[in-house]
Parts: structure tokens; sequence; C-alpha cells
């Protein structure tokens, strides 16, 4: 968790957005309830494995957030074509997911761009590429690498991710049945694959639905961020920073592909001292 950084709960407050659920342009923090602590995912291209996955694990520990009292926003990068079907395949609610088709909110709060390589002849959609495809293979993407292969080999501090009665469809691949992953090793932990399984299933998703999930490619590389602030007023202590209305109780920058987590076994366990 980085601490070097001024509390950004200003700059969150005065961003307005694009809401996917009206389409209406609002403040971002529009209608919080300042008796509730409040997370604030500040996500990169809609069409990102990052994104993707995260979405799946706050749909996963809804009961989590609801134990420890938070009220969620997310915004990320895409326009309402892309939040609508991100919405309809991860479950997140439309009313929650706000939209930086040009990321201006992650220039605003210093958050990384990823690799900036700029080949000669070559346009910009296709020089994101080229650093996409860099940073995939771990540079100027640190941890990225491990976190692809910790997919495969499976994580026996992680929770299962699929249920044995649950029927995944992760194309190419045939129908998968989660009870198939306990030949990986048994069960109530993450299983070889099964990770890997989800996230080609993302990836399917993405892939065949590419024009909508990523409008403009342009910003592929961009990484996000997780904020997590308390309630207005709360007397809370070992907080990163005071100096807001809602004081920053945890912070995460994300420094390469698949590293919005500082604990990727489980992303959310920031949530636990609070619940």
């Amino acid at each position: 968790m980085s601490t070097s950084h001024p509390n950004p709960y200003d700059p969150l407050q005065s961003s307005q957005h694009q809401r996917v659920s009206d389409g209406q342009t609002l403040p971002l923090l529009d209608e919080c309830d300042p008796d509730r602590r409040l997370l604030v995912l500040v996500w990169s291209q809609l069409g990102d494995f990052d994104s993707l996955e995260y979405a799946w694990w706050i749909q996963r520990d809804r009961d989590r957030l609801a134990a420890a009292n938070v009220t969620v926003r997310a915004v990320g990068i895409g326009d309402r074509g892309s939040g609508q079907a991100f919405c309809r395949y991860t479950g997140f609610p439309e009313a929650s997911l706000y939209l930086d088709p040009t990321a201006q909110l992650h220039r605003k709060l210093g958050l990384y761009a990823g690799l900036t390589v700029n080949v000669p002849g070559l346009s910009i959609g296709q020089n994101a590429w080229v650093n996409l495809m860099l940073m995939c293979a771990g540079i100027g993407s640190p941890g990225t690498l491990a976190e692809v292969f910790r997919g495969y080999r499976g994580d026996r501090r992680a929770p299962q991710l699929i249920a044995d009665d649950e029927t995944i469809v992760a194309k190419p691949l045939p129908a998968i049945e989660g009870s198939f992953f306990q030949l990986a090793g048994g069960s109530g932990f993450q299983r070889p694959f099964e990770l890997a399984t989800l996230r080609l299933r993302n990836m399917a998703e993405v892939l065949g639905r590419w024009k909508t999930y990523v409008p403009d490619p342009a910003y592929m590389t961009q990484r996000g961020a997780t904020f997590l602030f308390d309630r207005v007023g709360s007397p809370s202590t070992n907080l990163v920073d005071r100096d807001a209305d809602r004081a920053l109780l945890y912070e995460h920058r994300d420094r390469g592909i698949l590293g919005f987590a500082d604990y990727p076994s489980d992303p959310l366990s920031f949530l636990d001292p609070f619940i």
C-alpha cells in the first residue's frame, strides 16, 4: 500500500462522469451515504483483464462488502456501450459504474499509464498494442508473469473459485464442469488451471466484442487504483491521511497488468480490519 501520494478524495469528489445506468453525467461520488465507508475503484479499460477480474471479486464478495458497511463506486475507461456490455457480463450494477473515455481521472490521480514506447511510423493505437504486448511479457509490468503462472499452478492460500456444480464456458474449450477441477488436487482452494480458465472466459468475451469493450485502443496500457475511504467525520485511527472529509483508509495503485491487488490470493482482504 502506497502512502506517498496526497489524499485523492478531493479530485474524486470533484470528478464528473457519465453513469452507465441512465447516461447522465454526474459527480462520481453523488449520493454516497456519509454513514458508510466508500470504496472507489478506478479501473483500466473495461475490456482489460484487471477490470473484469476485479468486478468478479466484487460480485463474489458482496457479503464482505456489506459487513464492512461499504458503498462501491467504479469508473472505467470506455463508452456507455462498453459499460453496458461489462455490466451484463460481470453482473456489476450499472448504477455504480461511471465512464472516463480518455482516462482523464487516471491522469489527474497520477496513475501509472503503462509503457510508452513509441515506434516511429506506427499509429497511437498500434503503439498501444506494442506496449501492451511488452507489458504482458512482464516488461514495465512487475509481477505480471508471476500472476499469470499462479493462474495455472493454483494457489492453496486462495479460495475455491468455481463451484463443483458450476458449468464454465470458456471458448475455444468445451464446457467444463466445476467438479473437473477436483481431479487437479481436491477442493476448498484455488486449484491448478481454475483461475486460468476464468481468465480465458474473460478473454473470449472481450475478443468476441472487441470494438464494444475497447472503442479507443490508445488507453490499453493505462493502469488503475483502489481507494477505501472512511465514513464522513469518523474518528477512526491508523488512517493513511486525515486531510479530507473522508479519511483515506487504504489505497493501491496498480503497477502492471494483473496487479490490481496487494494480495492477489484474496484481493479484498484489505476490508477485513473494518469488518
